[in-house]
């Protein structure tokens, strides 16, 4: 059995895709962290079969918006004095900004640099959002 020592004061990333916690890891650039970060990969789950874990002993920032485009199942739990304090569960965001790119090249945002990239969930079970200015169709692919 894997043995990682419980977090003081921090943050537990849980219910990850299994597969999906690398990519979350390197999102919030915990590969160059100073404190103690566990990524626990294919751990065993009752609810999904396979998931990953990420365990950061230190109170960070972090973008819930792309945290629910990554995987909307995740689980957060804000760790205080080793008890949790607060647990968020994530869903997959109706908008977002600044985190997607529209591909179309007429699209505003593309002449504009100072246009906010804003896009709108059209399609839950697809993952599908549109551009807020030309509503050009764009798969989740972050």
């Amino acid at each position: 059995m894997l043995n990682i020592d419980s977090i003081k004061d921090g943050i537990v990333i849980d219910h990850i895709k299994a597969g999906s916690g690398i990519k979350i890891f390197n999102y919030l650039g915990l590969e160059n962290a100073e404190f103690s970060v566990a990524l626990i990969m294919n751990a065993n789950s009752k609810k999904l079969e396979k998931k990953d874990i990420i365990k950061i002993d230190n109170k960070i920032d972090i973008d819930f918006t792309v945290l629910g485009l990554i995987d909307p199942n995740i689980t957060i739990s804000i760790i205080e004095n080793c008890e949790t304090k607060e647990k968020i569960k994530l869903n997959l965001p109706e908008e977002v900004e600044n985190v997607m790119v529209c591909k179309n090249p007429r699209c505003i945002t593309t002449a504009e640099e100072t246009i906010p990239q804003q896009f709108y969930l059209v399609d839950k079970e697809n993952r599908e959002y549109r551009c807020r200015y030309c509503d050009e169709a764009h798969k989740n692919d972050i």
